[in-house]
């Protein structure tokens, strides 16, 4: 959601590039690809094209896109998303408005998608405790390691605000994480809590207008199953989140939930209200483990979730950890 200069970001997207390729990667880029000076690419009958060639084309690991897609839900209807359920997975991996072609792949068309950094992210080196989005994809690809647990720990310290200057510095590759940080209960200090489930979840902003259709049918998602509905906020202030949050409740995404997790934002608080004040307003009765500042989005760092793994999060106090495992569904 949050916006960089276009300059700063065609320099990082070359270096990214060049990064990926000394690591061995083979990289098609996609002709849609530009320097980001506007809000799309391109039409979305080349964008929704384009995308679907690469996702089931056989030679394709991993799609990754440079940066999110403000008005990505106009993809959606364009999707063959019947094909895509019958074709060969690869990774599709990113997070903020990149979710809203992710999770209704994973919840429609039954594909593990890689919430955690896009193809700007990928330089920086992984904060002490988490895993590069590469070594999950490569730890737990769909064609190995499923069903073999990884293991990833609460980061001690974030970023305070905002990113790095790409235009100044194209080449960044580390975090500057100078500000303590613990996830924690909703309603408690230093309490404990563990719970399981299926992992579901993604960008409050892009993810609210969706429920109730086909894209998010949450509730039609494992069905036998306890889900972990994970939840992180770009930019939105307290009172557009409360009210996206219940009306995701409204639309049960939240009726075999184990647990929550919502992530640590950069966004505003109200004059008189936070952001910490809306979720408990939506979920406070909910009756399950609710874990703040968990590290999920926009504000670095964030660790890799699997939308569709099988999940175990453990919060004792300070320390804090998930587990992730591949295991099929059903």
């Amino acid at each position: 959601m949050a916006r960089r200069g276009s300059r700063g970001r065609a320099r990082r997207a070359g270096r990214d590039l060049r990064g990926l390729r000394r690591r061995g990667y083979e990289v098609v880029e996609g002709t849609c690809l530009r320097d980001g000076s506007g809000h799309v690419s391109a039409s979305r009958e080349a964008r929704a094209d384009e995308l679907m060639a690469l996702l089931v084309d056989p030679e394709v690991a991993a799609v990754v896109p440079p940066w999110g897609g403000e008005t990505g839900i106009d993809l959606l209807p364009l999707l063959d998303l019947d094909l895509l359920a019958a074709s060969e997975p690869c990774w599709y991996v990113g997070f903020s408005d990149t979710v809203t072609t992710m999770l209704p792949l994973t919840l429609v068309a039954g594909w593990a998608t890689l919430h955690g950094g896009n193809l700007m992210d990928t330089p920086y080196a992984p904060a002490d405790g988490h895993l590069h989005w590469l070594d999950v994809a490569t730890h737990s690809g769909h064609g190995g390691g499923q069903g073999t647990p990884f293991v990833q720990r609460a980061a001690s310290h974030h970023r305070a605000a905002g990113w790095d200057d790409y235009a100044a510095d194209p080449e960044v590759a580390t975090m500057t994480l100078a500000e303590p940080t613990a996830w924690r209960l909703m309603g408690g200090e230093g309490g404990s809590a563990r719970f399981s489930g299926r992992l579901v979840g993604g960008c409050v902003e892009v993810l609210s207008p969706l429920a109730g259709t086909r894209y998010a049918d949450v509730p039609g998602f494992a069905p036998e199953e306890e889900l972990v509905v994970y939840l992180e906020v770009a930019e939105a202030g307290p009172y557009e989140v409360a009210r996206a949050v219940h009306g995701l409740r409204l639309a049960g995404w939240f009726d075999r939930a184990s647990g929550v997790l919502v992530g640590r934002t950069p966004a505003p608080d109200a004059e008189s209200w936070t952001q910490h004040d809306a979720v408990a307003d939506a979920l406070r009765d909910l009756d399950v483990p609710v874990v703040l500042d968990a590290d999920i989005g926009h504000q670095q760092p964030q660790l890799p979730l699997v939308n569709g793994a099988r999940a175990e999060v453990i919060v004792d106090g300070g320390e804090a950890s998930i587990a992730q495992s591949m295991v099929p569904l059903g």
